[in-house]
């Protein structure tokens, strides 16, 4: 839990200081942007809680879950949802076809006059995701698992190439801050 919290938080906060950095932005007027950025690093995880919660509340996992949330032991029960973040495959957020709609939204959230707690939040969304899938790549070869829900296969070179534009996306919206 710690180590992953660590690395989304880290990749967050300097990522959002280069772009106050070079945007001349680290006054206290943008404040908004920052607090946006923290709720976009933990939102996506929400994902998990919709898993356990809606989706597959039948599976072990969810069980032992609602069983250490009726103990009202919530840290203990927000390790397990880390600790086997790995059994849960198609989740709704961490998924390329969400990813890519996102990604439309965040077209809108920029090209309109939105404020820059909006604009804070889907910049670190779309880090966050794009961090996991880094992660998955690292760790597996590949962004399968983010396509459970199509008959398309991404293998390690389709993969590569594909976290490569997300992330220059990602740097394109950072610079229109």
């Amino acid at each position: 839990m710690r180590r992953d919290l660590f690395i989304h938080f880290t990749f967050w906060f300097f990522f959002f200081l280069i772009i106050s950095f070079f945007r001349n932005t680290l006054i206290l007027g943008y404040w908004p942007f920052w607090v946006g950025g923290l709720v976009g690093v933990i939102l996506p995880d929400i994902d998990h809680l919709i898993y356990v919660l809606f989706l597959k509340p039948q599976e072990l996992t969810s069980q032992r879950f609602h069983f250490l949330l009726e103990r009202k032991e919530v840290v203990r029960s927000v390790e397990l949802l880390y600790e086997t973040v790995g059994e849960r495959s198609g989740l709704v957020f961490h998924s390329i076809f969400f990813q890519l709609i996102f990604f439309a939204l965040t077209v809108l959230v920029f090209s309109s006059s939105a404020p820059l707690f909006a604009k804070g939040l889907v910049l670190s969304f779309l880090l966050h995701l794009s961090v996991d899938q880094l992660i998955d790549l690292i760790g597996v070869g590949n962004l399968q698992a983010w396509m459970q829900s199509s008959s398309l296969s991404m293998n390690s070179s389709i993969s590569k190439v594909y976290l490569i534009g997300t992330i220059i996306l990602i740097c394109v919206f950072s610079i229109l801050v």
